[in-house]
Formats: structure tokens, C-alpha cells, sequence
């Protein structure tokens, strides 16, 4: 997926709102980064993204799928190559 627009959740210090691009549709995803990154870094970028998933309210906002991403102490999320057509299938 390429992240279309990015901002920070108000009152949650951990919480980015994401706008998608999966290719074939367009989704909102609700993600616990904003530690490790700022709005502006993620726009443009493609990304793994899990859609198979129930959709889930955090901080009263719904998320349609959940970023890939790796690490605890230093979380990193996984970029695609700019190259990498939207939509396509992780294997």
C-alpha cells in the first residue's frame, strides 16, 4: 500500500491515522508509531499492509488493517521498494 496522508491522533501520544492506497481501494488505518515517526517521513512511502483483519476502533477511530513492522524497544516498519506495483501480494 502507499501512504496518501498521515497525522497524528489527538490525545493519544502513540497513534498515527494513515490514508492507503491498496491499488484496488483505498483504506484508513490507525497505527501505534508516532514514537518512531513523524506524519511528514510516511507520505509517499509503500508499505506492508495486513487487510485480512476485523476492522478495530482505536481512540475512537477506525482501522481497516495494520502496518508491518518490526522490533520493540526500536520499531521499524517495513518499506517496499517504490517500484513494488500496489496491491501486490506478500509470499
Amino acid at each position: 500500500a502507499k501512504i496518501l496522508a498521515c497525522e497524528k491522533v489527538p490525545k493519544a501520544k502513540k497513534l498515527l491515522k494513515l490514508q492507503v492506497d491498496l491499488g484496488y481501494e483505498q483504506r484508513q488505518v490507525v497505527s501505534g508509531i508516532a514514537k518512531w515517526y513523524e506524519p511528514d517521513q510516511l507520505i509517499g512511502k509503500k508499505i506492508i499492509l495486513v487487510v485480512n483483519l476485523k476492522p478495530a476502533t482505536l481512540c475512537g477511530i477506525e482501522s481497516n488493517g495494520m502496518i508491518l513492522a518490526s522490533g520493540e524497544e526500536e520499531v521499524r516498519v517495513v518499506f517496499l521498494d517504490p517500484e513494488t506495483p500496489l496491491g501486490e501480494r506478500v509470499r
